[in-house]
């Protein structure tokens, strides 16, 4: 086989380099994608532009194909939780357990693990996700990369609860932008219209929740995001209200659980079965509705946490402020906010109405250059040739808890 054409050749000789220590790749098509790419239509939108795919059945995705179909070329799947891996903790590529590309010795989150190593090592600028319960934005906080959870039901998903939906992690929201269109444009969504590439109007209202109301927050976390706020502010990105109460919801988790589980409280004779689940929901609901009403922009950390080490976060839950959104059906997504003292990523959440992706990557858009703006481009990855270290202890301050962070 011939040389593949750039930058597929670049991307695959980048994941040679730096798969063997991070462990992102379940499997590299590197013979495939280099005949992909030699025969691929330039004249295509996304042509000639390398991405990855979450998990071994993701080149089946909605997503994918609308990819491959503008041009882009996959050049391999990517590590998710291995068989008896608990539900919340890291992927197991090829080579072994994946590690967070900033500290080899804390977990890049899940379950889109892969695909957010790949994204933030540079191997890939693109790579698909699925979200439901944070499995996309968590990894894409954790590793300081843009992540994208879609609507609810707006894109083809297998999840039968209706929790999970398609999303994407890139390594600029604009590119996110640029490739949802297409993506959309399946759908017969009229994209062009709604993914124009104007800016937002700016500033943005938008009213900041550093909580939600019942989630204990890691005080460095915290810090970093509302930081990054203040930065948003100062740059003219957005307007806080102050002039109403903080923003809360009542905690999703019996809620999330009791769907995943498949509650079906719609159905006569189950609602009794599915608790409070039908009450948490509908009122989570109404709060939002009234917020939407009249801010266009909800912001809160993206997770509670800094990335726990490999052992697992033991009783907490990485997603309390990110499943209130599976369980509403908002789009939501998670841009780079800073690092902690001790080097690791946090994400700054932006939640917007059902379908209304166009205008939520647009103000990602515009976030995300303030951001740079000011602090500069993101630091390197230290585990990019670093090999993973020995597990370390759970780094947050907080001891078990049922449902809360």
């Amino acid at each position: 086989m011939g040389e593949a054409p750039e930058p597929v050749a670049e991307s695959l000789a980048r994941i040679g380099r730096r798969d063997p220590a991070l462990h992102a790749f379940l499997d590299v098509w590197a013979e495939e994608a280099g005949e992909r790419a030699a025969r691929v239509d330039r004249a295509l939108p996304l042509a000639g532009t390398p991405f990855a795919v979450k998990g071994p059945s993701g080149i089946r995705s909605y997503a994918a194909g609308r990819l491959i179909a503008a041009g882009a070329v996959p050049v391999g799947s990517t590590a998710v939780p291995g068989p008896g891996t608990y539900w919340q903790t890291w992927g197991q590529g090829r080579h072994g357990r994946t590690v967070n590309p900033y500290r080899a010795d804390r977990t890049p989150g899940g379950s889109s693990a892969g695909s957010a190593v790949a994204v933030a090592a540079g191997m890939v600028p693109l790579a698909t996700g699925s979200d439901g319960a944070g499995s996309v934005r968590i990894p894409a906080a954790w590793c300081g990369v843009f992540g994208l959870k879609t609507t609810n039901g707006l894109l083809p998903s297998p999840d039968r609860t209706g929790l999970a939906s398609a999303g994407v992690l890139t390594d600029t929201a604009a590119r996110a932008r640029g490739c949802l269109r297409w993506i959309l444009d399946g759908l017969g969504e009229a994209p062009a219209d709604g993914l124009a590439d104007v800016p937002a109007t700016l500033p943005v209202p938008a009213v900041y929740s550093p909580d939600l109301g019942f989630a204990e927050v890691d005080p460095q976390v915290a810090a970093v995001v509302r930081a990054a706020v203040e930065r948003l502010e100062t740059a003219g990105v957005i307007r806080l209200d102050r002039r109403r109460r903080p923003f809360a919801l009542l905690d999703p988790c019996e809620t999330w659980k009791a769907i995943r589980g498949g509650a079906r409280p719609e159905v006569p004779g189950e609602r009794a079965a599915a608790g409070g689940a039908v009450e948490v929901r509908a009122e989570n609901d109404r709060r939002l509705d009234a917020l939407f009403a009249r801010t266009p922009l909800l912001l809160t950390p993206a997770t509670p946490n800094r990335p726990h080490g490999h052992e697992g976060p033991g009783e907490l839950y990485s997603t309390a402020l990110t499943w209130a959104f599976n369980v509403s059906g908002h789009p939501a997504a998670s841009i780079p906010a800073g690092f902690t003292a001790d080097g690791c990523p946090v994400g700054l959440q932006l939640v917007t109405e059902r379908r209304t992706e166009a205008a939520l990557l647009d103000i990602a858009v515009a976030a995300e250059a303030a951001l740079l703006a000011r602090t500069g481009a993101p630091a390197t990855p230290v585990a990019r040739t670093a090999p993973a270290t020995a597990p370390v202890p759970n780094p947050s301050p907080y001891g078990p808890r049922r449902c809360r962070p």
